[in-house]
């Protein structure tokens, strides 16, 4: 969903968006009747197979833009010994990505019970590198993100110099940062300049307000119309993942693609 003028694309997060309806795969529906074009979110739950996601993909024609590697809890990249079953987590999610076209997967780090040590630094590195050439192989990008500590403490990456640095150590086109706005707001505000500083390892943005985690133009701590207008003048030109709670109603809470310029429907 994007206007003619605007180089971004707004997907809807099925994980948070359309919850109305119980079945993820009913979900698909919902946002394709409310006008998106593509989707995010999730790996599928288990009793979702690889031939019913194709199907509900090509009944809508909705391109499934981003999709969760396949975990446990919030992923287990940074945890030592539990390298097999990263492996198989990351195997499991390329096949059902190839099947429906999607080119990024969001590779999740883990949460711990300690805080972060050496160990859980070459371990994620390590898988990192495991990660990118297989994602190499496929053609697909993975991304890294930074949760902040009051959505999810303990989890390992909550520092944005400490993703641009594995990026780096990983050094592969395959592997790029997650931008989730709402997250970046609590981590280190100043997202103007974060924007700009961190443009060229970006390979995917996401957003919500802040502190509420809802739509953007409900009350809170930054103004959307002007972040996006930074996106856009720093030469982002992908998707935008819509990572929020609806107030009430999912359709009923995207006036705000209007009030912004994005959506004309």
């Amino acid at each position: 969903m994007s206007s003619p003028s605007s180089s971004l694309r707004f997907c809807a997060n099925l994980n948070f968006m359309f919850t109305e309806c119980g079945d993820l795969l009913g979900r698909y529906a919902l946002a394709k009747a409310a006008g998106f074009t593509g989707v995010e979110g999730p790996f599928p739950p288990d009793q979702v197979s690889v031939e019913q996601l194709v199907k509900v993909r090509q009944e809508t024609g909705l391109e499934q833009v981003l999709m969760n590697i396949a975990l446990g809890q919030f992923g287990c990249a940074a945890i030592p010994g539990q390298e097999a079953n990263f492996r198989a987590n990351l195997e499991r999610t390329v096949k059902y990505a190839k099947a429906v076209n999607c080119k990024k997967i969001h590779i999740m780090a883990g949460k711990l019970a300690c805080a972060p040590s050496a160990e859980h630094d070459s371990t994620y590195v390590q898988n990192l590198k495991t990660a990118a050439s297989l994602l190499e192989q496929n053609d697909i990008l993975g991304v890294i993100e930074p949760i902040n500590k009051y959505a999810l403490p303990g989890y390992y990456l909550a520092c944005y110099e400490k993703a641009i640095n594995v990026i780096q150590q990983v050094n592969s086109p395959n592997l790029k940062l997650m931008f989730d706005i709402y997250h970046a707001q609590h981590i280190r505000g100043d997202i103007s300049n974060g924007i700009r500083e961190y443009g060229s390892f970006i390979g995917h943005i996401q957003l919500a307000q802040v502190p509420g985690r809802q739509e953007p133009d409900s009350e809170g701590e930054l103004n959307y119309a002007y972040v996006l207008g930074q996106l856009e003048a720093n030469g982002y030109g992908d998707w935008v993942g819509c990572e929020y709670k609806p107030r009430g109603k999912t359709e009923e809470g995207l006036g705000w693609l209007r009030t912004f310029g994005y959506w004309n429907r």
